[in-house]
């Protein structure tokens, strides 16, 4: 959005209007969304004034009024459903991972998560037709988990049809057979996910902001950011924050940290992965005694909570622990050197 449009809202004059566009705040709707206290304090503006400027942002982007049942149904034809490529899965999922929502997949040490946000990272760049969304990824890194290898061995792992048709979309010439072919192919997938190390938890929320930005430059691109990873989002919150006189702290900065996640799905139609380490619960005497970490908060904040568990060989068990409208279930799938398949 142009910076003199902006400038139409009350008390926004051009320097004002510099602040915002700096600090993230680039549209009406970004600024509807935003808290007085956070514009004051990342725009450097007063709270009185943030708070005259984002209601009148509200009246002009029509945000925040009541709307029927019939609307949001509308409105909801727009969420885009990302294919793991498993059709057990899938169906466990309605059909994939939702856009506009915090899908949370949790489990112990091996169990596969980064191999989900691996594969997820390749498959939404896959055509509508394919299971994909047609756009880009990024990937927050907390436990430099990221390898470029897996994305590569992924890629060589899609079905000929399906490389067949990436082949053609992104003028590869040549067919999958074709090694100098494959490897501009896995080249044009790698340039479509952008990484990023968080070194510690207050970096970590710095990206997620960032996260923002970036996803705002790419939305009217030929490939918008459509899924956003965090693998793994509790790492260095659970180092950093250890005992009970501090779990206050770390639960308000988890919390403001999922928001931040959170409007990202909602202003550009962005599916969040996140994945989060488990403990062992002791109170447990029958059943699996794991259970994620993260509390209340992240239990509330994520719309899909899926529970990874290990099996026999390569095969591992998922589990759809919550979700709004889907019935708990379980799915089995591999975790191989090409990446996720059916059993």
């Amino acid at each position: 959005m142009p910076e003199d449009e902006l400038e139409d809202l009350p008390g926004v004059g051009p320097a004002t209007a510099d602040k915002l566009v700096e600090n993230g705040f680039e549209s009406y709707q970004s600024i509807a969304v935003a808290s007085p206290g956070e514009m004051s304090n990342t725009a450097d503006i007063g709270e009185s004034s943030a708070s005259d400027i984002i209601n009148a942002a509200r009246d002009a982007a029509d945000v925040g009024g009541f709307e029927t049942g019939a609307t949001v149904l509308e409105r909801r034809q727009e969420i885009g459903k990302l294919s793991w490529q498993i059709e057990e899965v899938d169906d466990l999922l309605g059909g994939g991972i939702e856009t506009q929502s915090i899908t949370e997949v949790y489990g112990e040490f091996g169990s596969g998560k980064s191999q989900v946000t691996h594969q997820m990272a390749v498959n939404v760049q896959l055509s509508h037709e394919n299971g994909g969304l047609d756009g880009g990824c990024i990937f927050v890194d907390s436990e430099d988990t990221f390898r470029p290898e897996r994305i590569d061995d992924m890629v060589r792992g899609l079905d000929d049809e399906i490389l067949a048709d990436e082949m053609e979309r992104r003028e590869v010439e040549g067919t999958p057979d074709d090694e100098e072919a494959m490897e501009e192919l896995i080249a044009a997938f790698l340039d479509q996910i952008h990484v990023a190390k968080a070194f510690n938890s207050n970096h970590q929320i710095l990206l997620a902001e960032k996260a923002k930005e970036l996803a705002g430059e790419h939305e009217e691109s030929e490939w918008p950011i459509r899924i956003v990873c965090v693998d793994s989002l509790t790492a260095h919150f659970r180092a950093e924050y250890v005992g009970r006189g501090e779990l206050a702290d770390r639960q308000q900065k988890l919390n403001k940290h999922l928001h931040d996640l959170m409007r990202i799905g909602d202003l550009f139609n962005t599916a969040i992965l996140v994945t989060n380490q488990v403990a062992s619960n002791p109170d447990s005497y029958f059943g699996d005694p794991t259970q994620a970490i993260g509390g209340n908060i992240l239990g509330h904040a994520s719309t899909f909570r899926m529970y990874l568990r290990k099996s026999k060989g390569n095969k591992r068990i998922v589990r759809l622990v919550d979700a709004p409208n889907l019935a708990d279930g379980e799915a089995v799938m591999r975790v191989q050197g090409e990446g996720l398949k059916p059993e």
